[in-house]
C-alpha cells in the first residue's frame, strides 16, 4: 500500500520556483503505480543494456596477467568507457 505524500514542496538549490502541486501529484501517482508492479517487472525495467563497443563484440577474453589486460584495455577501448589508467 502506498503512503500519501506528506512532505513539503521545496525549491531547487538554484532558487527556482517550487514545483506546482499538479506536477507533484503526477509524480506521486507515477511512483505509486511503479511501486504496485511486481518486483520481477520492476527489475526488468530498471536495467537498460547499453552496447559497449569492443567489449560486447566477443563472448569472452582471457589474459595471462592483469598487466596484459590493462594494456589491452588502453589499446582497444574508447576512453569514454573508463577502462584506462588514471
Amino acid at each position: 500500500m502506498a503512503l500519501p505524500y506528506t512532505g513539503a514542496v521545496k525549491t531547487d538549490p538554484a532558487g527556482a520556483a517550487p514545483e506546482t502541486t499538479d506536477a507533484i501529484r503526477e509524480w506521486i501517482a507515477d511512483f505509486d503505480a511503479a511501486a504496485r508492479r511486481p518486483l520481477a517487472l520492476r527489475f526488468r525495467y530498471a536495467f537498460i543494456h547499453t552496447y559497449k563497443p569492443v567489449l560486447d563484440d566477443a563472448g569472452y577474453r582471457s589474459f595471462d596477467t592483469m598487466e596484459d589486460y590493462r594494456r589491452w584495455c588502453e589499446e582497444h577501448l574508447p576512453a569514454w568507457l573508463g577502462y584506462g589508467r588514471v
